[in-house]
């Protein structure tokens, strides 16, 4: 598709021999489409040409030497070029670029040969999926997605919490109280009692606390017993854990968690030895990073144990010798922004700087509710995931059976409609904020929300339905599409490739969330001033056409945010 970008710092380079590339890096959109397509900052240049601005750009005005079908006029307002892209050319440009390449519209192939390495979601096993880890795992996942776009091989690794005192508690507890609970009913939720019934009593009984690493111990020397135990909890708790992950489209190809890593942390507490940086430190083994303004990062505490730094550390190389990775990205809330700060500061003191260089901590805020309080607790219960995101399909059920009782595929739509809604609520805003979790908001068909998007996507659909167009591009002219309202939206579909890269960038989905948002509500307002269906043929096969992109291109996005289209509502 051509850059428009790089065409006008090719045209601008030819006068001031000054590199493309940087010339296309000043290039600016406006914030007021009466502005222009592109703005061209003259100031940036006065250093260099030892020209004022205003005199920079009637120069380049004048000597511009521009394909006549890409650049229809320049103006000049206060040392800026506002360039004014040929209508036809650019409708051209989109209309058949999407014909071309269809649910690839957007993508590129500039990840092609690496891998990134993604670690999300990661609950503990032993208990249900918690409301906790609902950001890290949709966040998590878009990430995934958005990346293999892009042409990157995407390494999702799912870090469980699967090792440490709890599965000592939890044994002990299973040992003596396992005929008091109903197994058969559901497996996961006995555990999670047991679990807590647990750390109830030993509040009151500390000889628990006692029980539990006698457990624990024999369950890291290999006890057979034990050992079945733990694998069995831990395959029951994936198994619960799967019915969300398939709600949410999240995908792993790794569930390698904190038990992986147990034969492989003395290697990393050696290696740390031999390159003196382990350092006692009250009883603690420690590297000193006070020259980094961080505290100690704590390898083996005081008793003797390893710790999450120790385990990280070994994960990351590992990562290192199976994925050679060009990113490694921890998708983890905003508290443990110094945790990572320490382990990616001493993966480089260890001598793997290119790849400490490499290591993203991708930090979000909590779920709150309207009120600003944390989704914790519902009534002193945990709040567990598969519960909200059915609670979201039964309310969207009631919603059909009120507006369109009569609609094919009703559960599916409902599925759709309800979990896109939960996932698109939390990608909506910079994921750095807290998610306001609103049923209200969140399920609103006309406000900024999945359901909007999908109706928009829906209507385009309707339209080429009850037209009977099966979309050609040979039956478009293109100069038949030069509304401002179309011309707005056209704009916008043109963008779609740099906004995805820009996410990937950033590695922030909403990025694509609110640019959704934007293309919906440019073709509401295109479709709500202008005639889709009409007597002229020639204007309603060009206008269905716009139609049938914009829903390719929404379909494209909400896919990368790990949601589904109905095709009613």
């Amino acid at each position: 598709m051509i850059s428009f970008k790089n065409e006008i710092a090719k045209s601008i380079s030819k006068i001031t021999n000054i590199e493309e590339k940087e010339l296309e890096s000043y290039i600016e959109i406006p914030p007021n489409n009466d502005l222009g397509d592109y703005a061209f900052p003259c100031f940036k240049l006065a250093k260099t040409l030892r020209k004022a601005p205003n005199v920079i750009a009637q120069e380049i005005k004048e000597q511009i030497d521009a394909d006549e079908t890409i650049i229809e006029r320049i103006e000049i307002i206060g040392g800026y070029l506002n360039i004014y892209i040929n209508k036809e050319k650019l409708v051209q440009t989109v209309l058949t670029e999407i014909s071309e390449k269809k649910e690839m519209y957007g993508s590129s192939n500039i990840g092609q040969g690496k891998n990134v390495v993604i670690d999300y979601s990661a609950p503990n096993i032993a208990k249900p999926f918690h409301i906790g880890h609902l950001r890290s795992t949709v966040i998590g996942g878009a990430l995934y997605k958005i990346y293999n776009f892009l042409g990157y091989n995407s390494v999702g690794i799912n870090y469980l919490g699967d090792w440490g005192l709890q599965f000592g508690k939890v044994m002990a507890g299973y040992d003596m109280w396992k005929d008091e609970y109903d197994f058969t009913k559901d497996e996961i939720q006995s555990i999670l009692k047991i679990y807590v019934r647990f750390t109830q009593e030993e509040k009151e009984n500390p000889k628990l606390t006692e029980k539990a690493r006698e457990y624990f111990k024999k369950l890291e020397d290999g006890n057979k017993k034990q050992v079945e135990t733990w694998k069995w909890i831990r395959k029951i708790s994936l198994e619960n854990y799967q019915k969300t992950y398939k709600l949410l489209n999240a995908k792993f190809d790794s569930y390698n968690g904190e038990s992986y890593y147990n034969d492989k942390m003395d290697a990393v507490v050696e290696e740390l030895k031999e390159k003196g940086l382990l350092k006692e430190s009250e009883g603690a083994q420690v590297v000193n990073l006070s020259e980094y303004d961080m505290p100690p990062c704590i390898i083996i505490t005081s008793a003797g144990t390893t710790i999450y730094a120790t385990r990280d550390l070994a994960s990351l190389k590992d990562r290192i010798n199976k994925y050679d990775f060009e990113k490694a990205i921890y998708v983890v809330g905003n508290e443990q922004r110094l945790h990572f700060k320490q382990v990616f500061k001493v993966l480089e003191l260890m001598g793997y700087q290119k790849y400490a260089s490499r290591c993203e901590h991708v930090p979000f805020g909590l779920v709150v509710d309207k009120n600003g309080e944390k989704i914790g607790s519902r009534k002193g219960n945990s709040v567990f995931l598969e519960d909200i995101l059915k609670e979201a399909i039964q309310k969207v059920e009631k919603i059909i059976e009120e507006k369109n009782p009569n609609i094919e595929n009703k559960e599916e739509v409902a599925r759709k409609v309800g979990v896109g809604a939960i996932i698109f609520n939390d990608l909506s805003n910079s994921r750095i904020k807290d998610e306001i979790f609103d049923w209200d908001m969140l399920l609103n068909f006309q406000g900024e929300t999945g359901p909007y998007i999908q109706y928009i996507y829906v209507r385009t659909r309707s339209l080429l339905e009850k037209a009977g167009y099966e979309p050609k591009i040979d039956d478009v002219d293109f100069s038949v599409l030069q509304e401002k309202e179309a011309i707005d939206t056209i704009k916008l579909l043109y963008r779609f490739n740099e906004i995805v890269e820009s996410a990937a960038q950033k590695n922030e989905p909403s990025i694509v969330a609110r640019y959704l948002i934007d293309v919906a509500q440019s073709f509401s307002t295109f479709y709500n001033e202008h005639k889709i269906i009409t007597e002229d043929k020639t204007i309603q096969n060009a206008r269905l056409y716009l139609s049938s992109c914009v829903g390719t291109v929404l379909k494209t996005g909400v896919e990368l945010l790990g949601m589904e289209m109905p095709e009613k509502m």
